[in-house]
């Protein structure tokens, strides 16, 4: 493990010395994702993105970028812009960026499966705010607000 990974154990999430509680898919940590199993998938992953709401948080790292209406999130496997961020409309599947809620305020965007997605392979395995402490994602890794905010503000995107 190098310094400035990230390191998802039955614990938490490690990082910087320091354990940070989270939440995982509701199908469990699995090597054999699949898009909408609901599981998260094992391995290394690096951090290739932020995100955050400006109405909502400050910006918590020089290279943030904010969410705007209209930013969505492409789960459309087949199509060619899958697993990757696009903009309103779109009229295949996807996830609104942008959403009532608190969960995507802060948003760190994983390599999984991108930048060239394999259909079926999984999307949007996002580091994001939890519902409440223990409660399940659709995939991503979940916390709380004030850890993921000491997080991202920690973190730098992986080079290219």
């Amino acid at each position: 493990m190098k310094a400035g990974d990230l390191l998802l154990t039955p614990r938490g999430l490690f990082f910087d010395g320091r354990i940070l509680p989270c939440s995982v898919g509701r199908g469990g940590v699995r090597r054999d994702k699949r898009e909408g199993d609901g599981a998260t998938p094992v391995g290394h992953h690096r951090i290739v993105g932020l995100l955050y709401r400006p109405d909502r948080v400050t910006r918590p790292a020089p290279w943030a970028a904010p969410i705007l209406p209209g930013d969505l999130w492409s789960d459309a496997s087949g199509e060619p812009d899958y697993n990757h961020h696009i903009r309103a409309p779109y009229a295949h599947s996807h996830e609104n960026l942008r959403r009532a809620d608190p969960l995507y305020d802060l948003v760190l965007l994983t390599d999984w499966n991108w930048p060239d997605a394999k259909a079926g392979m999984g999307s949007a395995i996002f580091l994001h705010q939890w519902r409440r402490p223990g409660a399940p994602t659709a995939g991503c890794i979940a916390m709380s607000r004030g850890n993921l905010r000491w997080l991202a503000e920690r973190l730098a995107p992986a080079p290219s």
